[in-house]
């Protein structure tokens, strides 16, 4: 029988309230900043200038990952 469905491991929060005492996590100071009212934008233009020496750069060093995408060209 597997380990899980007889005796489950206790997690790591569960290890460290046994060890310390008291429950994980500690009491202290907020986080500095709520990332919950943060809005993001987006100011690119529509459409970005490439060279097509960037393009080679790309397809030189993902060519790989590419032709595992899309299929290999040849």
């Amino acid at each position: 029988m597997p380990r899980s469905s007889r005796n489950p491991a206790p997690t790591i929060s569960d290890q460290l309230e046994s060890l310390l005492g008291y429950p994980w996590s500690f009491p202290g100071r907020p986080p500095k900043y709520d990332f919950s009212t943060w809005t993001v934008t987006d100011d690119w233009p529509e459409h970005i200038p490439v060279t097509e020496t960037e393009v080679e750069v790309f397809e030189r060093w993902f060519a790989d990952l590419f032709d595992e995408l899309f299929g290999s060209a040849s």
